[in-house]
């Protein structure tokens, strides 16, 4: 049985017209799966990706509200993930993290505007810092 939607109460309305959505895009199912759960902890929606061209395929989701991206990845690195967004104007702030930092991938994604590149592993208080800092209105 399904109901218009305005007969639904609206609160219920509100809750439905967005949810935070954090995406995250990592090669790796064991980071998928932890950062995936912290995302919800945190009270976000958490979409994952396996790769970078798996997100950008998904065409149908929309941009999401942020994201946290690995640097490391087969076919599309993470760097060259930011690259194609900002060249195609989609910008929402992404977090990078990876195994293996550099000081010149650093600067690089930094500089295309990035809000944090972190050392993995990364305790999930730091992550949650990130994106509390990332979605706060005035930071935006």
């Amino acid at each position: 049985m399904s109901f218009p939607l305005a007969l639904l109460p609206a609160r219920r309305m509100a809750d439905m017209k967005h949810m935070t959505i954090i995406a995250i895009v990592d090669d790796d199912d064991g980071v998928r799966s932890s950062l995936s759960s912290l995302i919800r902890s945190l009270g976000y929606e958490a979409r994952s990706y396996g790769s970078a061209r798996e997100f950008l395929n998904d065409r149908e989701s929309g941009d999401p509200d942020g994201m946290i991206a690995d640097i490391q990845m087969p076919g599309m690195m993470g760097d060259q993930l930011q690259a194609e967004l900002v060249a195609a104007g989609r910008r929402f702030p992404m977090i990078f993290m990876t195994a293996f930092p550099t000081a010149a991938t650093r600067d690089r994604v930094m500089a295309a505007g990035a809000r944090a590149f972190l050392d993995k592993p990364v305790e999930p208080d730091i992550i949650a810092a990130h994106l509390a800092a990332i979605l706060d209105p005035g930071n935006r």
